[in-house]
């Protein structure tokens, strides 16, 4: 397949209800979460066309500015259709095959990112992405480390036999909550990760950017330097425990 019908796009906005302004807090070496998850997803992945899909509203020029700076294309529309937002981001760029990510996990496995866009490339399908033991799309999940691939075709389907507010905001959801209706395919979530009892890495609150923020301190350390993202998660957790609490707390109060 010609990639150049095949993109990553990121959405991201600063208007968070939860942790307003999110996207540009201090996270490392005076960077924002956005700035270092585009720096790590083109690192790692530098042939695929990148996309951050933002709104128009003047506070999201710094998400512009940003995607700019770090050599992206962006695309500018709906805040609170979401999907609307993907479908004509997909139709400004020509993009037929979609990976997307979720701005506000800086953790994203990028090796495995890597390997879902490697296999999705070669699919006929119209979702492709990571799932539990238990049947839970990792979207679902607080573990943050997994984006999931999606056809515009099905997002268009969507669009127009799914008004409820719901599958505009929450993209994916009407497409595992009907799976008779498409194509999916599943990758199994790696044990060596579901087996982390309470793990999240996702940031939506002031709690999870403080954790996020000290977990990631770790992760770039020398001494993992080599180490694949998920067995640099295990190690680091491992030797700290005491988060879990707080994770645990922060998963039964944002409940997705």
């Amino acid at each position: 397949m010609d990639r150049s019908n095949l993109a990553i796009i990121i959405q991201a906005r600063m208007g968070s209800t939860r942790l307003p302004n999110k996207m540009i807090l201090p996270y490392w070496e005076k960077e924002g979460i956005l700035s270092i998850l585009l720096k790590r997803i083109k690192n790692g992945l530098p042939k695929i066309p990148v996309i951050v899909a933002t709104t128009c509203k003047v506070q999201d020029d710094v998400i512009e500015d940003i995607s700019f700076k770090e050599n992206v294309l962006v695309f500018r529309g709906n805040e609170n259709d979401v999907l609307k937002r993907f479908i004509d981001a997909a139709n400004t760029y020509s993009v037929t095959k979609i990976v997307r990510i979720c701005a506000d996990n800086p953790f994203l496995d990028i090796e495995e990112l890597s390997l879902l866009v490697s296999e999705y490339e070669n699919m006929n399908v119209d979702y492709f992405s990571y799932i539990t033991s238990t049947k839970i799309p990792s979207i679902k999940t607080h573990y943050g480390l997994w984006g999931e691939a999606v056809s515009l075709s099905a997002l268009e389907y969507i669009y127009e036999h799914a008004p409820n507010s719901k599958y505009h905001e929450h993209v994916t959801n009407y497409i595992y909550e009907h799976p008779l209706l498409f194509r999916i395919e599943w990758k199994k979530i790696p044990p060596i990760i579901e087996c982390l009892e309470n793990l999240r890495l996702t940031v939506d609150t002031k709690v999870d950017f403080d954790i996020s923020k000290q977990l990631y301190q770790l992760f770039i350390d020398e001494s993992l330097k080599g180490k694949d993202t998920l067995t640099k998660i295990r190690t680091i957790m491992k030797n700290h425990e005491e988060f879990y609490e707080l994770m645990a707390k922060e998963i039964n109060e944002n409940i997705k």
